[in-house]
């Protein structure tokens, strides 16, 4: 077992293993005098700032889910349910299921079947930072 003085100094260093002499502390200070005298700002107005390609982002994967419902248990009622147990959910039947993308919230759709496979067709989409995107 490793003593706890023993782990402290394996981590520890020394004040002779900084070296500030090739520093030129000097030449800091001046810098910052003069970015402080100066009148024009090192920012570009955002009016300025040139659109930038997004086509980098929309090739990102993501991981869109389609929520059926959810409901809340306590770990008792779980550990009570087995097989052919029904756990009741808080949504209607009929009702749009959730759309999350990568756990936020989307829109709405529901279930459709292509191709022997599922799929969702969206029935709304909520607000998002991203509708505002340009395509």
């Amino acid at each position: 077992m490793t003593d706890l003085n023993e782990m402290t100094d394996v981590n520890a260093f020394s004040e002779d293993d900084l070296n500030f002499d090739d520093l030129n502390l000097d030449q800091l200070d001046d810098d910052i005098e003069t970015e402080q005298d100066s009148a024009a700002s090192p920012f570009i107005p955002y009016d300025d700032v040139p659109s930038r390609d997004i086509n980098f982002f929309k090739k990102i994967p993501v991981t869109v889910t389609l929520e059926v419902s959810s409901t809340e248990v306590s770990l008792g009622e779980l550990m009570k349910a087995g097989e052919g147990s029904v756990i009741e959910l808080d949504k209607l039947n009929g009702e749009p299921l959730d759309v999350k993308v990568n756990g936020s919230l989307m829109g709405h759709a529901e279930v459709v079947v292509v191709n022997d496979k599922y799929g969702l067709r969206l029935i709304d989409i909520v607000d998002s930072p991203l509708n505002s995107v340009e395509s």
